[in-house]
Order: C-alpha cells, then sequence, then structure tokens
C-alpha cells in the first residue's frame, strides 16, 4: 500500500470514528435552576430600589422574546397607575398581591393564585405579605412599563382566579395523572399555538414518581413545597425549593420526589404525564 492509499484510509477512518463519537454523544436536553443561585436585578430599572426585584429564569426579558421570571415585593409595595406594552400572566409563590384596576378595591390573592394582565390597560399592582413573590411569564417582550396616557384596549380582559376557585383534576378526569391523589388544574391555553398551555400540578406529601414529555417545550417551576429532583442527566440529585425551575425537550423523563405537598407550574408546548412510583 503506498503513502497516499495509506493517508487516504487514515482519514476516512478519522471521519467514521468522529462520526460515530458525536451520533453517540448523549444530547443535553434538560437544565435546572435552583431559586438559591438566582442573580437579582430590578424589574423597572428605572425606578431603581423602589421597583420589585426581578430574575430571568428563562428567555430575556430585555428581548422580544417569550420568557418567565421571578418578581419580589417588599411588604406594602404599590405601584403607580401604568401599562404595560406586552400581555403577562401571574403565579403567587409566597405572600399576598393584588392587581386590578386602580379604583378597584384590593382583593388580595394568596399563595397558588393565578391572573393575567391585558397589553395597554390601565391597573396597579400591590403586596401584603411580609414576603411576597410571583412567577411572570410573557409569550413575547421586551417587558416593558409605560404611562397611562398610552393606555389601549387589545381585547383581552383580565382574569384573577384565587386560589380556593381553582378546579383541580384528578385520574378520574384527566389522562395527564396516572397516580392517587396527584391533581392538575389547567390555567390557560394560547390561542396562537393549540399545543402551548399551562397548568399546576400538585403532589402529595411523600409523592415519588415522574414527569415525562414528548414535548418541543416543558418548563416547571416550583410553586409551593421543595421536590428533590432527578434526571439522566444528573450525576446526583437535587432539592428544589420554591422559585426553581426545570425544563427540557424532546422525550424526557423527570424524576421528582416529594416530602410535604408540593405544587408546580408547567408551561408545555404538547401532552406529558405524570407518573406515580
Amino acid at each position: 500500500m503506498n503513502m497516499s492509499i495509506r493517508r487516504a484510509a487514515l482519514i476516512i477512518s478519522l471521519v467514521i470514528f468522529s462520526s460515530t463519537s458525536m451520533a453517540q454523544s448523549p444530547k443535553n436536553q434538560s437544565k435546572v435552576i435552583d431559586a438559591a443561585e438566582i442573580k437579582w436585578g430590578y424589574l423597572n430599572p428605572l425606578r431603581g430600589d423602589k421597583s420589585p426585584g426581578a430574575a430571568d429564569l428563562w428567555g430575556d426579558r430585555t428581548k422580544n422574546v417569550a420568557t418567565g421570571m421571578l418578581v419580589k415585593f417588599n411588604k406594602g409595595f404599590s405601584s403607580p397607575p401604568h401599562i404595560h406594552n406586552i400581555s403577562y400572566r401571574g403565579i403567587v409563590i409566597q405572600g399576598l398581591m393584588h392587581n386590578d384596576d386602580p379604583n378597584a378595591d384590593h382583593m388580595w390573592l394568596p399563595k397558588t393564585s393565578f391572573w393575567t394582565q391585558p397589553a395597554g390597560e390601565n391597573h396597579i399592582t400591590a403586596a401584603n405579605g411580609e414576603s411576597n413573590l410571583i412567577y411572570l411569564e410573557i409569550d413575547s417582550g421586551p417587558y416593558l412599563v409605560k404611562s397611562v396616557d398610552e393606555q389601549y384596549d387589545n381585547g383581552e380582559r383580565p382574569i384573577n382566579v384565587h386560589s380556593s376557585n381553582l378546579v383541580w383534576l384528578t385520574q378520574r378526569e384527566t389522562n395527564l395523572i396516572d397516580g392517587d391523589n396527584v391533581q392538575l388544574a389547567n390555567l390557560w391555553k394560547s390561542h396562537k399555538s393549540e399545543q402551548l398551555s399551562g397548568s399546576l400540578i400538585k403532589l402529595p406529601a411523600n409523592f415519588s414518581g415522574k414527569i415525562s414529555s414528548k414535548t418541543t417545550e416543558f418548563k416547571a417551576v416550583v410553586i409551593q413545597g421543595n421536590v428533590n429532583y432527578d434526571s439522566i442527566e444528573m450525576r446526583q440529585s437535587k432539592d428544589l425549593q420554591a422559585g426553581s425551575m426545570f425544563n427540557s425537550s424532546g422525550n424526557f423523563s423527570h424524576n421528582i420526589a416529594t416530602t410535604n405537598e408540593s405544587i408546580l407550574y408547567v408551561r408545555s408546548k404538547g401532552t406529558f404525564k405524570i407518573v406515580a412510583n
């Protein structure tokens, strides 16, 4: 075999080896964010420390992309009347929140309550717990605060759902659950994408099981309690407190265990299933 033939054979072998190695390497499909490791900024930087604190869990609230963020408020906080350039959804994690027309009486929403705020609508936001924390989600951005002089009607109407008014389904009412004492509450479904929706999952104390998804987008935020989380991509399990998040794309299985009753918010583009061990 002459030198040129040997060189060609070596190159072919290296290409085959490289292609095989890439095909066998597992693709990173998931991400876990621990609330304790989050770096905080301001929701409205122009107001400085008078603004609520904010931290993106996913996306980027300063750009035209879908984003999920945490927002924290001091006790007694009350915003001036204002509007937003985009609609958002809010879920209370801690404390008591009020979001409504500036002239409306306060209706304090406790943890796991849910509300929507249409773009362009004049409103205020207030907080009355010792510590107040919410999960806020937008489908496009950037997230901006604007003057009431720019208010407009975008055709949407606000929703305020007190935690006591949530409708919880069991495995008898939905095929997304396979396990006793696990419950699910549907919150919203996108008009633009039939596959995109948001829901709450209530897991009982001492639950052990998994959430399986085959979706292009699956995101879960711990709203109440804490979960011990594990997956095939992790070296060891992690204890996730309220405000933590895990997500995945493609065919993936999230292993979950609880010591007390815990609630997750799930944003999913497609279906998923909760299965108890």
